[in-house]
């Protein structure tokens, strides 16, 4: 079925809206494949029933847009058809759908969605949300586990350990052609319970000059922050920005929501870009977040996640820009370093400030000759560009840029 058919399904004016909003039908096959089949359900009348919302908050949760990782007509079909049950809820009611109302809002406040909305004025009328008063989500970091101790052996095990100790004394005994003693046999208790303790000494006590078989035992296995700090433990992925205002309390800030994918919502993230980047080239932004930084609060807001931004070679009276995704990314992607030692790494559930994990590794940050944005092993001098499974990171125009 074409699209102009499926439009053609759709009732007046939500068909008039659609068609003057004049967005995207999609930009390949599948897309618009996708696209018709989303306005076919909006046709139906069923999508937008209020029965049907918790399905439909549930499907939105990880998604900007409903159709692809782009805004569509789908988006315009959806909205316009969700808007005669979001004009008559409460606020006990939408903010029991939050991803619901927080796309609703999204798509209303498009520029195009506007226009076309006061065309039609007043069938699709701008509705307000109270979202300043919406419940907090409450984002608590996720600690490193602890590494539990091995319990103390048994009397019986170490009973059982004796009696191999012994075997073994003989059997080195029956290789030198001597035989041991009862007392060079028997291992001393005090001694055994140490040796239990730690995996890196020998399992059992032997008679003066016998040889010992086998080496140690292995070490523990460390835990996940310890040795080196490698890129790979950095946790980076695509986000997406929802929303973006000043900071009501410093002139420098924007506090911003990021879509990252998560079935929690957007993060709330903090960032010094105002007098580097304009709010009107900050919104329907998508870039790379930082996300396993712990939270930090910035005059009163808590921060989430920091934002991948790349300065000029010249300092940030050069300018400071967002490192784009490639092309196809949608919130949630995997970012991660070029090469076999890292891209296969899994990131820290969230980096220690003691450790100055990101602080060793950020140095090393930078831009290439092609804008693409990678990290160069101060040591090694490799070079492992920051990519997603569709592609390279890049900086829109600067080179050997510092990111951070």
């Amino acid at each position: 079925m074409s699209y102009e058919a499926s439009l053609a399904k759709l009732p007046s004016p939500l068909k008039e809206l659609v068609l003057n909003a004049q967005s995207d039908t999609g930009k390949t096959d599948a897309d618009k494949t996708e696209v018709i089949g989303w306005i076919d359900r909006v046709a139906t009348g069923d999508v937008a029933k209020a029965e049907s919302f918790q399905d439909l908050d549930a499907l939105l949760t990880p998604r900007t847009y409903v159709a692809s990782n782009y805004f569509t007509a789908a988006d315009v079909a959806l909205y316009g058809a969700l808007h005669p049950t979001m004009s008559q809820l409460q606020p006990s009611q939408y903010y029991a759908t939050p991803a619901i109302t927080r796309y609703f809002d999204h798509i209303q406040l498009k520029p195009s969605v506007l226009s076309a909305a006061r065309a039609l004025s007043p069938a699709f009328s701008l509705i307000t949300f109270d979202l300043e008063s919406a419940p907090k989500i409450e984002r608590k970091a996720e600690l490193p586990k602890k590494k539990e101790k091995a319990p103390k052996p048994t009397e019986q095990q170490l009973q059982g350990a004796e009696k191999a100790d012994k075997a073994e004394a003989m059997d080195v005994s029956r290789g030198e052609g001597t035989t041991l003693s009862n007392k060079e046999q028997k291992p001393q208790k005090e001694k055994k319970e140490k040796k239990e303790k730690s995996k890196d000494t020998a399992t059992a006590t032997q008679a003066e000059g016998s040889k010992k078989k086998g080496g140690a035992a292995p070490a523990n296995k460390p835990a996940e922050d310890d040795g080196e700090p490698v890129p790979s433990m950095i946790d980076m992925r695509i986000g997406h920005i929802m929303d973006v205002k000043k900071h009501p309390d410093a002139d420098s800030l924007y506090i911003e929501q990021i879509d990252l994918g998560e079935e929690t919502g957007p993060r709330t993230v903090v960032s010094g870009l105002v007098n580097y980047i304009p709010i009107e080239e900050m919104r329907d932004k998508y870039l790379v977040a930082i996300c396993n930084l712990k939270p930090a609060s910035m005059r009163g807001v808590k921060s989430f996640a920091m934002v991948l931004a790349a300065t000029s070679k010249d300092g940030k009276e050069g300018g400071v820009e967002l490192i784009q995704p490639p092309p196809g990314a949608k919130p949630g992607d995997r970012v991660y370093f070029e090469g076999p030692e890292y891209e296969n790494g899994q990131p820290l559930p969230q980096l220690n400030p003691k450790k100055k994990i990101f602080e060793t590794i950020q140095p090393g940050f930078t831009t290439l000759e092609t804008k693409e944005a990678a990290w160069i092993n101060p040591v090694t001098k490799s070079v492992h560009k920051i990519r997603t499974k569709d592609g390279v990171c890049v900086a829109p125009t600067f080179v050997g840029a510092s990111l951070s």
